[in-house]
């Protein structure tokens, strides 16, 4: 099974960010939404609210946390319990609240750039300072990149409190080895340094990696930890806002209930109903769309290769986002916006992820050959001058 992307024409009739930030004329692939339909047991499920006008506040009901529990079981081995798990409205929030009970206004909270924009806004909404340990280029992983355990102990040591770990990493695609997330918990736990790990891009990793859950990499990962997930990014739902607290620990899981009763009603009640419908019944359909991902992943290969070769793209393992090295094209610090304004392709700018983005672009796979090949095409056009 393969899912495919919806044809342009369906797709500008979506209200979404994507189908309303630039004109039409735009190939837009950028923020991190997905050109294929929504999950047939989701709409179902959907529609089924709406039939029996199932449209109030969320209720005292556990389904889904234990529908994502089942589905950590499955694809990852990891044996979560429901009641360590509370709902909120996205992961941004998750991330946001957990700092703000982990942390002392002032601390200083790392981050590994080039890394999601919003981690840095996060941690400042959370009272924290931003602490900067770039990833490694150079990893043995094969790809390329790996965190930096010796910047990381230098940050710990010298009194950064929390870590905000993205795993896998966007924009990268770069899905930690599990030996490199035990020495992460290791060393916080011997800095007392918490760990918030986003990990909302899991259900995303490819044929060809593992994903490793940092709660489950040993005790003291599960004592100082506490994680995002959310099926938003995987079966396309940012837009219902429902994501979970999990927790692996007594004392974390005492922390999260703790917080204030708005934190968890603030979740949707579609984002529930939707999000219990992907992780119980529409596991086939990620497969499909992981096997449209992939295929678009060797495509983008081939079409660099063959018509814009002095670009740089290092296959992502995980989501649908691929990070591009552009600098020798000599475009400078942001070539996404001579892209935009010349070749009408919607890319996200590299310095947005940290100053280590500079000269990259991150361009979503999620869309049809078609539309990947022509934004190509348009990109190498402009190269040619």
């Amino acid at each position: 099974m393969i899912v495919e992307a919806e044809p342009l024409s369906r797709l500008r009739q979506r209200t979404s960010e994507k189908w309303r930030a630039y004109p039409d004329d735009v190939l837009p692939l950028f923020v991190a939404e997905m050109d294929y339909p929504l999950a047939p047991p989701i709409a179902a499920a959907l529609h089924a609210a709406v039939d029996r006008s199932d449209t109030g506040y969320i209720g005292p009901d556990d389904r889904t946390q234990r529908a994502f529990a089942d589905f950590a079981r499955d694809r990852w081995g990891w044996s979560v319990d429901p009641a360590q798990t509370r709902t909120t409205a996205d992961v941004g929030v998750v991330i946001v609240e957990a700092l703000r009970m982990l942390i002392e206004p002032g601390d200083r909270v790392v981050i590994t750039p080039p890394v999601y924009p919003p981690f840095f806004d996060f941690i400042q909404e959370a009272g924290g300072v931003v602490e900067e340990v770039p990833l490694l280029d150079g990893g043995t992983d094969g790809r390329g990149w790996a965190l930096d355990l010796a910047g990381l102990e230098q940050a710990f040591a010298s009194g950064a409190k929390a870590f905000l770990l993205c795993n896998p990493h966007n924009p990268l695609g770069l899905v930690h080895p599990r030996e490199e997330l035990e020495a992460v918990a290791a060393l916080a736990a011997h800095h007392g340094v918490s760990v918030v790990s986003d990990e909302v891009h899991a259900p995303l990793t490819h044929s060809d990696a593992t994903f490793t859950p940092f709660l489950t990499v040993s005790d003291e990962a599960r004592r100082v930890g506490v994680a995002a997930h959310a099926a938003s990014k995987a079966w396309n739902l940012a837009g219902l806002k429902c994501a979970l607290f999990v927790t692996g620990s007594a004392e974390q899981a005492e922390r999260i209930h703790a917080l204030p009763i708005e934190v968890e009603v603030r979740t949707s009640q579609f984002g529930r109903i939707a999000t219990e419908a992907a992780y119980r019944d529409s596991r086939e359909w990620l497969d499909g769309a992981l096997t449209a991902i992939e295929t678009n992943r060797a495509l983008l290969s081939v079409l660099l290769t063959d018509r814009l070769p002095r670009a740089r793209y290092r296959e992502p393992l995980a989501s649908y986002l691929a990070w591009i090295d552009l600098r020798e094209l000599g475009w400078g610090d942001d070539p996404a916006a001579r892209i935009l304004e010349e070749a009408r392709v919607a890319v996200n700018p590299g310095t947005d992820f940290g100053p280590q983005g500079a000269g990259f672009v991150r361009l979503n796979l999620a869309c049809s050959p078609e539309v990947l090949t022509e934004a190509v095409d348009r990109i190498a056009e402009l190269a040619r001058g």
